[in-house]
């Protein structure tokens, strides 16, 4: 059985902290949402959550808003699972397309989604705070 699985509500406490320590930019906002849909929150919970993918759906074409694996576990395949489980699902129901932002000077993340076959759509002047972003983008 995989270990993932939709969000639930009593997971809102486990993925804010998730996304508190593993995300730079998080949207605490987005997550409360997700957790009850629309956006889509999908979770790594092997014994208990800890890890999650939020994706915005706008048919055919889907955003991946974040991808959070909880520091201590990161390394150990999570992320790829997630993605890649996200990445069928959205397949699977007709999507097109999956977009995400990421800081531009980021390699080990722009490096992670390149694996997943996303390449450089554009580049974005001062989208973050503190720096520029890349918006990458996957055919699927």
């Amino acid at each position: 059985m995989s270990p993932i699985r939709e969000a639930r509500p009593e997971d809102r406490t486990r993925l804010r902290a998730i996304q508190t320590a593993a995300l730079d930019h998080p949207w605490p906002d987005l997550l409360t949402v997700a957790v009850d849909g629309p956006p889509e929150l999908l979770v790594y919970d092997d014994d208990r959550p800890d890890g999650y993918a939020l994706v915005v759906p706008d048919h055919p074409v889907a955003y991946l808003a974040e991808l959070a694996v909880d520091p201590p576990v990161q390394g150990q395949g999570i992320g790829t699972l997630l993605l890649s489980t996200l990445l069928e699902r959205l397949r699977d129901r007709g999507f097109e397309t999956v977009r995400l932002t990421a800081r531009a000077d980021d390699e080990r993340v722009r490096s992670f989604y390149e694996r997943f076959g996303f390449t450089l759509e554009s580049h974005l002047p001062d989208h973050y705070d503190d720096g520029d972003g890349v918006l990458l983008c996957r055919q699927l």
